[in-house]
């Protein structure tokens, strides 16, 4: 949980002072606030009438359902909440970006571009900006298992975060959305966009570890294996040298050549190394 700063204690204490809560269900609900990105919130106090939801605009559903006060309530004190951050942002300020989970036994959060380095009413953790400074500040942060990643819009910037390393990609033209990590097979990671849904494995890699790299691919997660790509594998009747074409049966010669098309292939990074050998050996048996 973030700490408040002076700032943010002295808001609570409005707060509890100007709706009659006390100084505990103010500051719950300014978390609970903050954590929805400053445009809504989940939370769960005995004040404001149990477990609930607030959405700036929306709707807003407290546990006590026909309990119109504490509805009324929650209303008040988290339009108020949602005013005081934005006017202490420092940040981008933006929708939230999803982090989505393939089972029930991973861990997650997200927030939407307000970490509390960038809001005065919070304490900085000089453990929270992770990415490189020169990124500046992004529209969305979050985290999934020990994944984290910090989406950075106006960059066409994403930087992930496993272990100790961490990975810059240059997200294209993308809209960058969501997030999702597969927890079964090669926990591949997944993006969403505009587009629908983009591997990580297709962004380039601009930088690792601070320093600059030409793309290539990192050694394990979060680089999953890119997708498998439909290759025309070349025949004898690609080449148009004036040999018999109309041969049934493939020739050495013309087996050795498609294996060499192939490998050309690889090298470009056109086809990954598992089609190349599955290829190669299929060609090879037919000696």
């Amino acid at each position: 949980m973030a700490l408040l700063s002076p700032s943010g204690e002295q808001l609570v204490s409005r707060l509890s002072q100007r709706y009659g809560v006390s100084t505990d269900a103010a500051k719950h609900m300014l978390m609970a606030v903050y954590q929805g990105g400053g445009s809504m919130a989940q939370f769960n106090h005995h004040e404001f009438g149990g477990a609930g939801q607030w959405m700036r605009g929306g709707m807003t559903m407290v546990g006590d359902m026909f309990n119109t006060n504490a509805k009324m309530l929650v209303e008040r004190v988290c339009e108020d909440i949602a005013t005081e951050l934005g006017n202490h942002q420092t940040g981008t300020f933006v929708g939230s970006f999803q982090s989505q989970s393939q089972s029930g036994s991973d861990q997650q959060s997200q927030s939407a571009g307000m970490g509390p380095s960038e809001n005065s009413l919070f304490v900085p953790d000089p453990r929270t900006n992770w990415w490189p400074k020169e990124l500046g500040a992004p529209n969305a942060t979050g985290s999934q298992n020990s994944t984290r990643y910090a989406y950075f819009a106006q960059n066409h910037r994403l930087a992930i975060a496993t272990g100790s390393s961490v990975w810059v990609y240059d997200t294209l033209d993308h809209q960058i959305g969501g997030f999702s990590q597969q927890q079964s097979g090669d926990g591949s990671i997944t993006l969403t966009s505009q587009y629908g849904t983009v591997r990580l494995s297709t962004l380039p890699v601009v930088m690792r570890d601070g320093a600059e790299v030409r793309e290539t691919p990192p050694p394990g997660q979060p680089q999953p294996t890119p997708p498998p790509r439909q290759v025309q594998e070349p025949t004898a009747s690609d080449d148009h040298s004036g040999g018999n074409a109309s041969s049934a049966d493939p020739t050495s010669d013309s087996i050795f050549a498609t294996i060499e098309r192939l490998g050309g292939l690889l090298e470009k990074g056109l086809i990954t190394q598992d089609e190349f050998d599955a290829k190669k050996a299929d060609l090879l048996e037919r000696l």
